[in-house]
């Protein structure tokens, strides 16, 4: 009996989910990659972050949804915060991501980065037009 779980996500990026996941300290493996669970079952995702308790995280690509989503044996989960409190952390590191690259690919540079005592982050971002 598989003890995997599989949660659906919006995360649509490669680029800024790898990078997100960088910045909460996870370093994630690219291409296909199996993912370990209860009692040495796998199941094959698209980015896999090792775990040393042997319960692996791991991203599948979800081409129906055009997303991402999270697989891992939950009942092994050894994080130090719960599930729903890492994918909340992932998604607002996602998002810093996505909104660092557009305003790059735009021609803005990020003068001021602020991170909030809510944990919200504050950006201010300029362009200077010649």
């Amino acid at each position: 009996m598989s003890h995997f779980s599989t949660v659906k996500t919006e995360l649509r990026d490669r680029q800024a989910l790898v990078a997100a996941l960088t910045d909460l300290g996870h370093e994630p493996a690219e291409g296909e990659r199996p993912v370990r669970g209860y009692r040495g079952q796998t199941v094959t995702a698209d980015l896999a972050v090792s775990q040393s308790s042997g319960a692996d995280i791991g991203f599948r690509w979800n081409a129906e949804a055009g997303s991402y989503e999270l697989v891992t044996d939950l009942d092994l989960w050894k994080q130090p915060i719960p599930v729903e409190r890492f994918l909340a952390q992932l998604q607002q590191r996602y998002a810093l991501r996505s909104i660092l690259a557009a305003t790059a690919e735009e021609g803005f540079q990020v003068s001021e980065q602020t991170s909030q005592v809510d944990g919200s982050i504050e950006l201010v971002v300029t362009r200077w037009d010649g």
